[in-house]
């Protein structure tokens, strides 16, 4: 893909939500060690159906998209805790937002746009003026950890949980 690609990103149209679930399911079916559409079915319906978190209050589909209308990534902010839907204590946090599904295309990689998802949702949380934001992951994303230290969210262990047999690792960043 052409290094000198930008991204715009923004929130979703609700006629962009199928295609971001296609790309969210393929992204996260290609991770190795993740749990297959078999083995959780219920997540990768979730996945496909992406666009169906916006209905909750405070929920936002923040896509990355070409110039020319191509999509190449996506992330859900949640700006209400209790909309988060994971497992463990954070849909319990007050004063916090959470993100959680970033997905980038694998002809997209390499061009910031994870980094660029993550960066928009620290932008509106820290315009709600929440205090942390709160971020989920698991081994086959590790390659995305990095880049969340590098930002500056912490471990969590507070927020670590299990999804069925799938350790799922929590991370928060304080905004304040």
């Amino acid at each position: 893909m052409n290094e000198s690609l930008k991204y715009i990103i923004r929130e979703a149209n609700s006629t962009e939500f199928k295609e971001i679930g296609e790309l969210m399911v393929h992204v996260y079916s290609q991770l190795e060690g993740f749990p297959t559409k078999f083995e959780q079915p219920n997540y990768y319906k979730m996945l496909a159906n992406i666009g169906e978190l916006t209905k909750q209050p405070k929920v936002k589909l923040l896509i990355a998209v070409t110039s020319f209308g191509k999509i190449s990534g996506g992330v859900v902010y949640f700006g209400d805790m209790k909309y988060y839907g994971s497992g463990g204590t954070a849909t319990l946090e007050k004063n916090a937002s959470g993100f959680r599904l970033l997905a980038v295309d694998s002809n997209a990689r390499g061009q910031k746009i994870g980094k660029n998802l993550t960066k928009a949702c620290i932008q509106i949380a820290k315009e709600e003026n929440q205090n942390q934001l709160i971020i989920h992951t698991t081994n086959s994303m590790k390659i995305a950890w990095k880049m969340y230290e590098n930002i500056g969210f912490k471990r969590s262990k507070d927020l670590d949980f299990l999804q069925g047999e799938l350790p799922v690792f929590g991370f928060r960043l304080n905004l304040k």
